[in-house]
């Protein structure tokens, strides 16, 4: 397995893969949404990587900036949304390398803060733990609180708590926190 940046012509590709990895209703947010964040990254800020198989893109995962809205000032960091790997292809650690290697990437480049909503038992393992214990504050309710994650790179200084303030596009494609359908 190769792991690479996204290239342009890897578009089609990438979307596809979300689309099957997240089903049909929430895997077109989250294409719809990569396709609107692949613009914001540049070679110095943001990361779209994918893990490519015989040819084949099997996992894509992208980090981009937001802010977080410290006292001190604002604080630019990171967002791990989303990551995908192609049904057939889950559980055979390909995940775990593109986060493993985005962190190091994100770390040389001296980020000091990733967050994430997702699943603590499968982030945990990357140093990833609850954004409200360290000091964070979420930026939805809808976000539940084990879900919302942080993980200090080595650039972290103590001052830096607060509200994590998502990037636009999040917030224009609805993909913070979970809606409730019987609302």
């Amino acid at each position: 397995m190769d792991l690479r940046e996204e290239r342009p012509g890897d578009r089609k590709s990438v979307r596809d893969l979300h689309l099957q990895a997240f089903g049909a209703d929430h895997g077109r947010v989250v294409a719809d949404l990569v396709d609107t964040l692949r613009d914001s990254i540049t070679p110095s800020d943001g990361l779209s990587l994918v893990a490519e198989h015989d040819g084949q893109i099997v996992g894509h995962i992208m980090f981009t900036r937001s802010l977080l809205d410290a006292p001190r000032r604002l604080v630019e960091v990171q967002v791990l949304s989303p990551l995908a790997v192609l049904p057939e292809h889950q559980g055979r650690g390909i995940g775990s390398v593109l986060v493993r290697h985005g962190l190091r990437v994100l770390a040389e480049r001296t980020v000091t803060l990733v967050f994430l909503e997702g699943d603590p038992r499968y982030y945990a393992r990357f140093g990833f733990a609850p954004g409200g214990d360290q000091g964070f504050r979420k930026p939805s309710l809808r976000i539940p609180d084990g879900a919302f994650q942080a993980i200090r790179l080595p650039g972290y200084k103590p001052w830096m708590t607060g509200t994590l303030v998502y990037a636009e596009p999040f917030w224009r494609h609805d993909a913070v926190g979970l809606r409730d359908p019987n609302a």
